[in-house]
């Protein structure tokens, strides 16, 4: 997916509705216009990786993930090999933390884990202990670096 034609399309939607007023207006939108690209770039990266996110929270098994090369994204599912064993039950863990968490996460999470048979506990001590999980090396191949870069 390149990033670059919708930002321009944005820019030249920002020209047309600058094209209403004077010569002024005209210039102001087109130096808004430069300013904001790399803002728009990374905006349109947030919003890929958050439906990445809610996608992933809708599969049975695997994820996608957002990734990026050569500055174009692109969204790919990623297969889990095998299921992190947990404790049986919510009881068996014996170390406790609180978390705090926007609302809105929190019912994202629930739902996720809902749609697993899960409860909202043993979904989340499954994600962290796969989080947490050693990768294989990549034994000579291409490192994956995930994030955000501003040129």
């Amino acid at each position: 997916m390149q990033i670059d034609g919708y930002v321009q399309a944005l820019r030249e939607d920002l020209a047309r509705v600058a094209a209403v007023g004077d010569e002024s207006t005209a210039r102001a939108a087109e130096l808004l216009a430069v300013a904001l690209e790399s803002s728009l770039g990374r905006r349109l990266q947030e919003a890929l990786a958050e439906a990445a996110l809610e996608l992933s929270g809708q599969l049975e098994e695997g994820r996608v993930e957002v990734r990026v090369a050569g500055g174009d994204p692109e969204l790919v599912y990623v297969k889990e090999t095998a299921p992190v064993q947990t404790e049986a039950t919510d009881e068996a863990s014996s170390a406790r933390i609180t978390l705090r968490l926007p609302d809105s996460l929190k019912s994202r999470l629930e739902a996720a884990a809902a749609s697993s048979g899960l409860s909202l506990n043993t979904w989340l001590v499954q994600a962290l202990a796969r989080a947490v999980e050693p990768r294989p090396s990549s034994g000579g191949h291409r490192r994956r670096l995930t994030g955000y870069g501003r040129s």
